[in-house]
């Protein structure tokens, strides 16, 4: 049971979290669901059905059930040793190629291209049985992985091609089209553009590298107008490129240390930095910061319900998840709820009744779901 006192949101085992008023959004439940540790990121697929959770240190992929919030199937890679980077201290280490990072949709869902942080490109993780069995060319670079069929004990090999796009790929973005993927390359400091291919391995072809001035992560698409954000998290700029020549057209100057963006259907840039923490919302037709706001430390991803009324952060350091409500020139914080673990990715999934905000916890090797009933009309 969960109830609300005048100091925060309670339960049986103590506060979970401040909340500030009745913002529209109101807190159920919270629910932990037990993967293991080095969860990077998480992404629903296009009908909401399945969540996928990318587990860098364990490298592998757990496909888990929405409604049950069960794990239905693991795609485990096979390790290879390859040199990776300490980001303390910026040295070279021994590590494995296949640590997934990152990752984005295509195909309506059948494929998860996902970024391998030593492996130096990225890979279509094939989600559909139909494409999967189609024959690879073994002459091209390639990845061994084992999909575990949890629920019927079934264990089946297979290979997924890998695409070269420059050292330690990060974000990848995807055109409303189904037409480009966007990369960035922390490592290289370059962002790759490829077009995709609907039906022949590996599905893409490298057309297009942007060399950057400093670190690339965060990645935003603007379809309406052919553009293309990318963060410099290592710096304080905001690049825009063409979508069109695939060439920078402008560099925005921002706050220090930008790493996460997305953007709404209004022409607003939502960014979260992780070094000043802070939150900021950026007008694209002047490039302007409209309004931003503190967030607890080291803010990083970030997600829109979908009214585009609520902001939600994970506070890496702060180990909150903190969410905003978005005026018109505002930021007005709602909910700062206690999400220990070093709380890294999110995802949203709704209906017209209530919304689920799915955390993973990088270092306590879980998912916490928190259930929210919406009260806004």
């Amino acid at each position: 049971m969960i109830w609300i006192s005048l100091t925060g949101i309670m339960d049986n085992k103590g506060v979970i979290g401040k909340v500030y008023h009745d913002s529209g959004l109101q807190l159920l439940q919270t629910q932990t669901l037990h993967s293991s540790v080095g969860i990077k990121s998480i992404f629903f697929n296009s009908d909401g059905t399945k969540l996928y959770a990318l587990n860098l240190e364990g490298m592998h992929i757990d496909e888990f059930s929405q409604t049950t919030k069960k794990i239905l199937r693991r795609i485990s890679f096979k390790p290879t040793k390859s040199p990776g980077l300490d980001y303390e201290s910026n040295r070279i280490i021994p590590s494995f190629a296949e640590k997934p990072v990152e990752a984005c949709f295509s195909h309506s869902g059948k494929i998860l291209w996902v970024s391998l942080h030593n492996a130096g490109g990225i890979t279509p993780v094939i989600l559909d049985s139909t494409i999967l069995k189609k024959t690879l060319l073994r002459s091209a670079l390639y990845k061994t992985a084992y999909i575990s069929d949890l629920e019927r004990g079934i264990k089946t090999r297979v290979e997924f091609p890998v695409i070269q796009t420059g050292k330690i790929p990060k974000v990848i973005a995807k055109t409303a089209n189904d037409k480009y993927l966007v990369v960035s390359n922390w490592g290289s400091k370059t962002i790759s553009i490829l077009m995709i291919n609907d039906s022949i391995p590996p599905y893409g072809t490298k057309i297009a590298t942007i060399p950057t001035s400093a670190t690339p992560r965060g990645i935003a698409v603007d379809d309406k107008n052919n553009n293309t954000y990318v963060g410099l998290m290592g710096g304080n700029t905001i690049i825009r490129i063409n979508n069109k020549t695939w060439k920078v057209d402008k560099n925005i100057i921002v706050p220090q240390n930008p790493r996460h963006l997305i953007m709404d259907t209004l022409g607003h840039l939502f960014v979260s930095f992780n070094a000043v923490s802070q939150v900021a919302c950026i007008e694209t037709k002047t490039d302007k910061i409209l309004f931003k706001a503190q967030t607890h430390s080291q803010p990083r991803t970030i997600a829109l319900s979908g009214n585009q009324k609520f902001l939600f952060i994970t506070c890496y350091t702060g180990n909150k998840l903190d969410i905003f409500k978005i005026n018109n020139r505002s930021f007005q914080k709602i909910y700062a709820l206690n999400c220990p673990g070093k709380p890294v990715g999110i995802a949203i999934h709704e209906n017209e009744k209530k919304l689920e905000a799915w955390v993973c916890n990088y270092t306590a090797g879980y998912i916490k779901v928190f259930t929210f009933m919406k009260t806004y009309p």
